[in-house]
């Protein structure tokens, strides 16, 4: 076990490495701070009745403000995250799976990532999103 004077050196040592990260997030939030009171002092504030009212693409506002959404939009939006998950396991996988040691175990693991990825793709056929209607 190392004397005491030691284990204080090693922990200051150990501490002092936090206090660089420490005053690396208070100069961050002191300049995140800085950046907005500069902004705040300096824009123009003019406010105008057309300035207060609710931006809708360039279209004047009309009517309620409720929308209802499709389904089939969030069905679609699955899909995607779907096939997108898949292609980026996909390039680290084929690179490991080259790797001496490592073929069968990512073989395996390939397979059951694909085991889910169709259980997904499968949802989604009986949901009848893959049929051009």
């Amino acid at each position: 076990m190392p004397e005491p004077t030691v284990r204080a050196g090693l922990a200051a040592d150990y501490f002092q490495t936090y206090s660089v990260v420490g005053l690396l997030a208070v100069l961050g939030v002191l300049f995140v701070a800085v950046a907005f009171g500069a902004g705040r002092l300096l824009r123009p504030v003019v406010p105008t009745p057309e300035k207060l009212l609710t931006y809708e693409c360039g279209v004047d506002p009309v009517g309620e403000g409720w929308a209802h959404t499709q389904v089939r939009y969030y069905v679609y939006a699955f899909l995607y995250v779907i096939f997108a998950v898949d292609s980026i396991f996909l390039f680290p996988w084929a690179t490991v799976f080259a790797a001496p040691g490592y073929g069968a175990t990512t073989l395996v693991e390939m397979f059951i990532f694909l085991g889910f990825l169709a259980v997904g793709l499968l949802y989604a056929y009986r949901k009848g999103v893959l049929t051009w209607t």
